[in-house]
């Protein structure tokens, strides 16, 4: 028994000495907990909102008020016309307008009905259908404590959903599905590709070879990007003929930027595969460092601007948020490069970073 007991402390020793193994057991079911915790809610906070404002008196003063002061929403501009709201939500930044009548505060005077149209973004149904309901539930709140004289006020919102009139949930789905198996697929091959080398002892033959390490990274990556690719255009083919999810923008556009991305998702992968010594570390670190942002903090399931400021930053650093970005806005909305360069600009970045930390770390391995 005093030896059962020793080696029962053995490995409690054993355990505490290995900071990877204290790392899984206490410190990523706290990270998890505070994500889950912090980002899976139905509740939207700070959206950025329009206003078209036809009739300018004091009612509708009063009500965009009630709207911004809600919590809900964030007045972004106020438009002077029609022709900006288009322009509005194309640039993604706007997720619903609210348009007012003309002589609203005299219509509803004088015979108790007023026009007022809600426009939401409806590139991502659920946060469009829980905005306009948000808006509408203020607005008949509101109307409801005026005191019209004899006749009742009576304003029944005009509901109209942008890009996706019957809010089916898989025109959001397919380009946040695009980008998490794009990246999970393309990493996890790439990660294992020279930590394979290593676990087969054939790494000494490409650290002898003329090759140089640029030449090796690239070399391994080109049958990869063309499988990768090969996939993006499935999925592109599947949602549009199968789930009948329309492709507004230029299909040229979209590979070319489902190129880029995987390229990036890649180079990633040759990264991860640099710092590690065997295909088990290498696949899981894929895993766990790319499945779990990819779901949580990347805007693919739940609202970046619900987040704390904390996770909003953090968002911004995950390549995949801007691939959703750019996927929806070629594919729903019709965007060309104009609205999606910014975008396209940082994914460029993040490839060149990848990149050339691999090379510096193949470098380093290269040494003697």
């Amino acid at each position: 028994m005093k030896r059962f007991w020793g080696f029962v402390v053995k490995e409690f020793y054993h355990i505490f000495r290995d900071y990877r193994t204290l790392l899984i057991l206490f410190g990523m079911p706290a990270v998890q907990l505070l994500l889950f915790g912090y980002v899976i809610t139905n509740e939207i906070k700070n959206a950025r909102i329009a206003v078209l404002d036809l009739s300018k008196d004091e009612v509708t003063r009063k009500i965009t008020e009630k709207i911004v002061s809600s919590g809900y929403f964030l007045l972004e501009k106020n438009l002077t016309g029609y022709h900006e709201i288009e322009e509005s939500f194309k640039q993604g930044n706007i997720k619903m307008v609210i348009v007012y009548g003309a002589e609203f505060s005299g219509n509803l005077q004088k015979k108790g009905v007023a026009d007022i149209q809600i426009l939401g973004d409806a590139s991502d149904p659920n946060t469009a259908n829980i905005l306009v309901n948000y808006a509408r539930g203020i607005v008949n709140n509101y109307l409801v404590s005026l005191n019209v004289g004899d006749i009742p006020a009576m304003v029944v919102p005009e509901v109209r959903m942008q890009y996706n009139p019957e809010l089916k949930g898989v025109y959001m789905f397919v380009p946040g599905i695009m980008a998490m198996l794009l990246m999970l697929i393309s990493a996890l091959m790439t990660s294992i590709s020279i930590t394979r080398e290593k676990e087969l002892g054939t790494m000494e033959l490409l650290l002898v070879s003329p090759l140089r390490p640029v030449q090796i990274i690239v070399g391994k990556v080109i049958p990869y990007v063309l499988l990768a690719f090969i996939d993006a255009c499935i999925i592109i083919l599947m949602g549009k003929y199968v789930f009948n999810v329309p492709v507004e923008g230029n299909i040229l556009l979209l590979l070319m930027e489902a190129f880029l991305y995987i390229v990036m998702a890649l180079s990633l992968g040759i990264l991860i595969s640099c710092i590690t010594n065997s295909q088990q570390i290498a696949m899981t670190m894929s895993l766990l460092a790319l499945m779990l942002p990819t779901i949580l903090l990347s805007g693919f399931i739940f609202p970046v601007e619900n987040m704390p400021v904390i996770l909003q930053w953090l968002c911004r650093i995950m390549p995949p948020k801007y691939f959703i970005t750019i996927v929806k806005a070629i594919m729903l909305k019709g965007n060309g490069l104009l609205y999606v360069w910014k975008e396209t600009l940082i994914l460029i970045g993040f490839t060149t970073i990848f990149i050339l930390l691999s090379v510096k770390k193949f470098n380093v391995r290269l040494e003697p």
